[in-house]
C-alpha cells in the first residue's frame, strides 16, 4: 500500500500540494483527473521520492519512505515526454530494467517480446529510438515501466502523444496489465472521458487539494462538491443560480420556476447553485417534467458524429451536445429541455446537498464514450 499522510509541498510562496491524505492499495488503478496545475505532476514527484514534502509523510508497504530517494524505490515512470537510451536499441531500452535486476536472459527475452507485440514495437526492435517516430518512442518508454515489474508505476498523461486508434487500445489493455502485476498503478490526466475509460480510483485534483477520491464511476455520478463535479465535466459543467423560497426554486437571473427532483422539501431557504452536464441538455423534450428553456444559439463546434452547441440563457453560457452535425447560426432561437433528476444541487459554499440531486445522473450515467464528463 501506498499512503500519503498530510502531505504538503511548497516552493516559495507557491503551494504545489495542499495537505493529501491517500492510500492506495496494490492491484489497483488510480487516476489522478485534474486541469493544468492542478498538482497532478506535483503528486506524483511526490510519491516517487524525486522531491521531499514539505510537511507530510510518504509510507509503502508500511515503512515511512519520506526522503528516501527514487534510485532506492522499486518504481516505473513515463512521462508524457518521454524518455529512452539514445545509443541503445528499442530491444536493449526495454530490457534494460531487467538486466539490471539479473533477470535471465530468457526471461528477459521473453518479456521483452512480450511488451514489444503488445505495444506494436515487434518491427522496430533492432532499431534507435531515434529513428522512430514519437509515438513509438513513447511506445518504447512504456514497454520498459511494463517490464520493470515495480510495485509503484506512475504514469503522467503517457498517451497524449499517440494516435487516436492505440490510445484507445491502450487504454483497455493498460489497467489490465497492471492490475495482473499487483503493482499499484497511478495514471494523471486532464480528461475526464480518459479517466471514465480507464475506471478502477480517481482522485479529483484542484490547486494542489484532493477534491474528492473513491471509485471513478461514483465520484462522476455523486460528485461531493461543485469544484469536483466541474472538475468532471467536459465541455465544462452548466451552472444555473437559483432561490428556494417554500417548495418553490427559480432561476435567479429569469424569475422561471424550476421543477427539481423529490426530497428537497427539506432544504432551507435561501440561494443555491444548480449543475448539470451538456449530455443531459437536450432539443427534445425528454418527459413531461422537464424544464424547458428558451436560449440562443452562439456557436456550435463539431465533433465526429457530436455537435457542440454553444448557448445563451439569460446571460448564462451552457453547453449542449446533440447527436449528429447541427448547423445553428449565431443568434438562432432554441428551446431546450433538462430532466430535473440530472439536476446537481450545491449549497453557498460549494457543498453538494439533495439526495438524487447530489447523483447528478440516475438510470442513464453515460457510457464512456462520450466526451462530455
Amino acid at each position: 500500500m501506498l499512503e500519503l499522510k498530510g502531505v504538503s509541498k511548497q516552493v516559495g510562496d507557491d503551494i504545489h500540494v495542499a495537505d493529501v491524505s491517500l492510500a492506495l492499495e496494490r492491484g489497483t488503478l488510480n487516476v489522478l483527473l485534474g486541469p493544468t496545475l492542478a498538482g497532478k505532476t506535483s503528486l506524483m514527484r511526490l510519491m516517487a521520492g524525486l522531491d521531499r514534502p514539505t510537511r507530510g509523510q510518504v509510507w509503502f508497504d508500511g515503512s515511512n519512505v519520506t526522503g528516501v530517494p527514487v534510485q532506492k524505490r522499486h518504481i516505473a515512470m513515463v512521462y508524457q515526454q518521454f524518455i529512452n537510451y539514445p545509443m541503445l536499441t528499442v530491444y536493449q531500452n526495454i530490457a534494460s530494467p531487467m538486466k539490471l535486476s539479473g533477470a535471465d536472459r530468457a526471461t528477459i527475452d521473453r518479456e521483452v517480446r512480450q511488451a514489444a507485440e503488445l505495444l506494436k514495437l515487434t518491427p522496430y526492435l533492432d532499431r534507435t529510438p531515434l529513428s522512430l517516430s514519437g509515438g513509438q518512442q513513447q511506445r518504447t518508454a512504456l514497454a520498459r515501466a511494463i517490464v520493470k515489474k515495480a510495485g509503484l508505476v506512475l504514469l503522467d498523461e503517457p498517451l497524449a502523444n499517440l494516435d487516436y486508434k492505440l490510445r484507445e487500445e491502450l487504454r483497455t489493455e493498460l489497467p489490465k496489465i497492471f492490475a495482473e502485476s499487483g503493482a499499484i498503478f497511478v495514471y494523471a490526466t486532464t480528461e475526464p472521458s480518459e479517466a471514465l475509460l480507464l475506471g478502477g480510483n480517481t482522485a479529483t485534483l484542484s490547486e494542489g487539494r484532493i477534491t474528492q477520491f473513491g471509485p471513478t464511476i461514483e465520484v462522476f455520478r455523486r460528485p461531493a462538491d461543485l469544484i469536483t463535479a466541474q472538475t468532471f465535466s467536459d465541455p465544462p459543467l452548466n451552472i444555473l443560480s437559483i432561490t428556494k423560497r417554500g417548495p418553490n426554486f427559480t432561476l435567479d437571473r429569469s424569475g422561471q420556476p424550476l421543477g427539481l427532483p423529490v426530497g428537497l422539501s427539506g432544504l432551507a431557504d435561501g440561494r443555491y447553485t444548480a449543475g448539470f452536464r451538456p449530455h443531459h441538455l437536450v432539443a427534445r423534450r425528454p418527459g413531461p417534467d422537464a424544464a424547458a428553456f428558451q436560449a440562443t444559439a452562439f456557436v456550435t463546434e463539431f465533433n465526429g458524429s457530436e455537435s457542440f452547441v454553444h448557448l445563451d440563457f439569460a446571460g448564462e453560457r451552457w453547453v449542449m451536445i446533440a447527436p449528429g452535425i447541427h448547423d445553428h447560426q449565431i443568434g438562432d432561437p432554441i428551446e431546450v429541455f433538462l430532466d430535473p433528476r440530472h439536476i446537481m444541487i450545491f449549497d453557498a459554499t460549494g457543498q453538494a446537498v439533495g439526495g438524487h440531486a447530489r447523483a447528478g445522473a440516475t438510470a442513464d450515467a453515460p457510457a464512456v464514450n462520450i466526451r462530455a464528463g
